[in-house]
């Protein structure tokens, strides 16, 4: 006979009030603050897509501070 393999975990993309984005189980709760970004696949899938999508590594709160101060 042979053995089954147990199927891949299927991934989501989330993402954080800060625009920090990290991969979650697809079968489990969002902890509290995180947001399913509507993108779910294997754990590389997932990680693949955050590399295209998170191209500014600075949380929203800075990016913002930093504009202020530039503007003025």
């Amino acid at each position: 006979m042979s053995e089954q393999q147990p199927a891949p975990a299927t991934f989501r993309v989330v993402h954080n009030d800060e625009e920090q984005y990290s991969v979650w189980w697809a079968d489990r709760d969002l902890p509290a603050g995180w947001h399913a970004e509507g993108t779910e696949g294997t754990r590389e899938e997932c990680l693949a897509h955050i590399d295209e999508i998170w191209t500014d590594m600075r949380p929203a709160s800075l990016r913002r501070r930093m504009a202020e101060q530039a503007a003025g």
